[in-house]
């Protein structure tokens, strides 16, 4: 969790600072007191017709504690309980900020979907590596399958029917998600365990960029070749032509074209269009 809650009037707790457990975030949170109906409808029109921030601080602080039970119904999906709890707070402020007194059923009641929809999208960014609900019909199988098996096994056709009938998806579909759940993210290039012959990487299984001899051969003919013509077109050269290039592009120490220009008692543009010339006459001896 990121925040704390202090004060010492509950009814007025205030967020801030950060919190060293999370068992002391939930037992603040439990030590809220609920509100009534008429002190919620209170708040809620404060906040509905005034757009009283203090009233939507009281209204949300008094739900904690909600939240913190709703979320832990998603712990089986192995993902810290404070982050479910904080995606959970989340929804609840979305549903604060919706709420209309003139409806006439309590918070919860109402904020529940928000809460439950905020922490089914983080459970769904975080389960797996490659999201494995993106339809609206997988994604009520993902939270829903699970509590519909009645054992640890592979279902059988009468159960993927059945669990289809009441889910009002394909049956199909149930056997595709129930393959995607037993799956499991797999790294890509783990570390080595020792005495451990069976681990293997997948990333063994991807071809080297020389593993071809036939490319590799063609590669290295094609430098020769390019070296070999490169080397011919630079004796082509006049000899001023080719200390300039030589000066240039092949010498450890780069020269400049002022130096250049004083070697040769000309100007360094006509240095640099010696270069240039000499350059073009090499590209079309080399085929470049």
């Amino acid at each position: 969790m990121t925040t704390a809650i202090t004060a010492a009037d509950p009814r007025h707790l205030v967020v801030s600072g950060p919190v060293g457990s999370l068992d002391a975030y939930i037992q603040a949170v439990n030590a809220i007191p609920v509100l009534s109906r008429a002190e919620e409808q209170r708040l809620a029109r404060r906040l509905h017709e005034d757009n009283d921030l203090d009233a939507a601080r009281d209204l949300v602080l008094s739900h904690l504690r909600f939240v913190v039970h709703i979320a832990r119904g998603y712990m089986g999906y192995g993902l810290p309980l404070g982050d479910l709890i904080q995606e959970g707070n989340v929804g609840l402020m979305k549903a604060v900020k919706r709420f209309d007194p003139k409806v006439g059923v309590r918070l919860i009641s109402f904020a529940v979907h928000w809460i439950r929809s905020e922490i089914h999208e983080f459970v769904l960014r975080n389960w797996r590596l490659v999201r494995v609900a993106t339809t609206k019909a997988q994604r009520k199988l993902f939270f829903n399958l699970r509590s519909a098996k009645r054992n640890s096994g592979w279902l059988s056709p009468e159960e993927t029917n059945a669990i289809a009938g009441d889910l009002g998806v394909p049956a199909s579909e149930v056997t595709e998600m129930e393959q995607r759940l037993a799956g499991r993210d797999v790294a890509y290039d783990p570390a080595p365990v020792e005495d451990d012959d069976s681990a293997c990487s997948p990333a063994l299984y991807l071809p080297a960029a020389d593993a071809d001899p036939a490319e590799a051969l063609e590669a290295e003919d094609w430098q020769e070749s390019t070296t070999a013509r490169l080397g011919s077109a630079v004796l082509t050269l006049d000899e001023r032509s080719r200390e300039i290039i030589e000066a240039r592009w092949m010498s450890e120490k780069k020269a400049t074209l002022q130096d250049l220009a004083r070697r040769f008692g000309i100007s360094a543009e006509r240095v640099r269009q010696i270069e240039e010339q000499a350059l073009n006459r090499i590209r079309v001896a080399v085929g470049a």
